[in-house]
């Protein structure tokens, strides 16, 4: 069977350093930092007082006030951050088939303040039960999905991936798939995830994965330096449109990049903390590369997993040395968190923008906060501190892993017909 062409066509993002995908891009360029004190709640007693919060961003600038009442965050995230990929695309101004467009998306947790609004109102009461009658569809995974297709009537594939942190890049395959194998003619695919709130700090905090540099959160997210302590927590989404090729040709769409593989595996080793030599990892990668049938000489960009915890980010450099050997001091490296911090299951989708726009800009946005060097780590390697660096990138690969050793990666190739 002749696998079709798998490209992208459009993008939206709402994150903590830009509301749309030219703000978002934007403060990547100029290495702004995303985190500051937390608004949404009195974070005064927790152990970390900041994160990585959307700014500026006021819900009934863009849905109806009676129709955002039954989303969660998250799914309104998805919504805005959509519609802004659809139309950027141009997708549906040519009359598509409704049948054959679909909406893949990912999410590692959904409405978590829904569950925790909707708990902490019964558990408060006099225990009569009491419940919002949108609490389950607001709260439950899926409906951001279900929100999208409904709203632009696409009756394709329609479904949510869960894999925590690896979420929105396993949509992202999984609509490369169905696309290549004919089963749709185009997808809107990416991820969302609002997880600042009372009950996402508090779980991250007991588990110590947070960073608690509360004296300075523009510079806790620091990815492979030595005094790193943990990631900063992040939220928002990121959505592109994938649509196979000559069905974008056809309607003249405007074309940033395409996909070419992607690679799934699993560590297999432990809940929260990842394989030590980072094999789960490698395998993925491996298994992304043999995909889209290229060597590893012609991979010029890594947007890694990256997450600022002191085991995460020796683990995937471990793996990266052992796929690529002397090539990797050819690539450069980037951990776009130092930026935005971490959007959990949205963070694939938002690292796989960067990406389609490093191929498609030739420069590669940097990673941030470096202060000291970290010996457990090669210091041949170009791990783009501080500044985006003007690069040829014809091929970028994009790094995302969860919880439980879920591992993904996917790869886009500069756009030639």
């Amino acid at each position: 069977m002749q696998l079709k062409r798998v490209v992208v066509t459009g993008l939206g993002a709402l994150t903590p350093i830009g509301n749309s995908k030219d703000e978002y891009w934007k403060g990547l360029m100029n290495g702004i930092s995303g985190a500051a004190p937390i608004q949404q709640f009195d974070a005064s007693l927790f152990k970390t007082q900041f994160a990585c919060e959307v700014k500026n961003f006021v819900v009934a600038d863009f849905i109806d006030r009676k129709e955002s009442r039954k989303m969660d965050q998250f799914t309104q995230y998805a919504m805005v951050s959509s519609d802004e990929a659809i139309a950027d695309s141009g997708l549906m101004d040519a009359n598509p088939n409704p049948d054959r467009i679909g909406v893949i998306w990912g999410s590692g947790i959904g409405g978590l303040k829904t569950f925790q609004d909707e708990a902490q109102n019964f558990f408060s009461g006099d225990g009569t039960p009491r419940f919002n009658p949108f609490f389950i569809p607001k709260m439950i995974a899926d409906i951001a999905a279900g929100q999208i297709s409904i709203k632009n009537g696409l009756r394709g594939p329609n479904y949510v991936t869960v894999s925590a942190c690896a979420s929105a890049t396993n949509a992202l395959i999984d609509s490369f798939n169905l696309i290549r194998l004919g089963k749709a003619d185009a997808i809107v695919s990416g991820g969302s995830e609002a997880g600042v709130n009372e009950m996402g700090m508090g779980g991250f905090n007991a588990l110590r994965a947070l960073s608690t540099r509360n004296d300075s959160p523009e510079t806790a997210s620091r990815p492979f330096d030595l005094d790193r302590d943990g990631f900063v927590l992040g939220e928002g989404a990121g959505a592109l449109i994938l649509e196979e090729y000559n069905h974008a040709k056809k309607r003249g769409a405007k074309i940033y990049a395409e996909i070419i593989g992607g690679g799934m595996s699993g560590d297999a080793y432990h809940m929260t903390a990842p394989h030590p030599d980072g094999l789960g990892a490698k395998n993925t990668m491996l298994s992304a590369i043999d995909d889209a049938q290229i060597e590893t000489s012609e991979v010029d960009y890594i947007n890694v997993h990256g997450t600022s915890t002191p085991l995460g980010d020796v683990a995937e450099v471990k793996a990266i040395q052992s796929v690529f050997g002397d090539e990797a001091y050819n690539l450069n490296i980037s951990s776009t968190k130092s930026m935005t911090g971490h959007l959990l299951g949205a963070a694939g989708a938002i690292e796989a923008i960067a990406c389609v726009m490093s191929v498609s800009e030739d420069i590669v946005p940097p990673t941030i906060n470096h202060f000291t060097d970290d010996p457990a780590l090669d210091p041949k390697l170009n791990l783009t501190f501080n500044e985006a660096q003007e690069k040829t990138v014809n091929i970028a690969l994009s790094n995302t892993f969860g919880f439980g050793g879920h591992n993904t990666s996917i790869i886009l190739k500069k756009f030639k017909p």
